[in-house]
């Protein structure tokens, strides 16, 4: 996991090729202008997904993994926290390698408060609780860059 100021985020190139692409995407890009849905950046090797939604209370969220894909979560307008966890064994929901997902438990977690200005790097098979309310108005826009490992 990397959570920094994403006016850093060139501070964390040389990690993959695939993440150093998404850097360059990002900032060259101007976040709020990009279209709701999928943007392919580098075929499916980097694309991101803008969304609205609104966050919730972390009771009503699951920790989720990915094992092909890492998550950069930035939010765009509104603040969310994103819970990172350690892993128990132990499934929830099966992972399902179409869509690189699964869920699982978790002991010990710690927040990350987001909002503007915000990034974090979630890695594969790091369970991560995004969009968890963090502040009273639970609107989000936010953008989360898959980047194939």
């Amino acid at each position: 996991m990397i959570y920094d100021e994403l006016k850093n985020i060139s501070k964390y190139r040389g990690i993959s090729a695939n993440l150093d692409t998404a850097i360059a995407f990002l900032e060259e890009s101007i976040l709020s202008e990009l279209p709701m849905g999928k943007t392919v950046i580098d075929g499916e090797k980097v694309f991101i997904n803008v969304m609205e939604a609104d966050a919730k209370e972390r009771e009503e969220i699951a920790f989720e993994i990915h094992k092909r894909y890492m998550d950069i979560q930035i939010d765009i307008e509104g603040t969310e926290a994103i819970e990172i966890g350690e892993y128990l064994p132990g499934v929830k929901e099966q992972y399902d390698e179409r869509t690189d997902f699964g869920t699982v438990d978790c002991s010990n977690a710690f927040y990350c408060i987001m909002g503007e200005g915000r990034f974090i790097i979630c890695m594969t098979d790091e369970p991560h609780r995004p969009g968890i309310r963090a502040v009273t108005d639970s609107y989000l826009k936010k953008c989360v860059v898959k980047v194939l490992i």
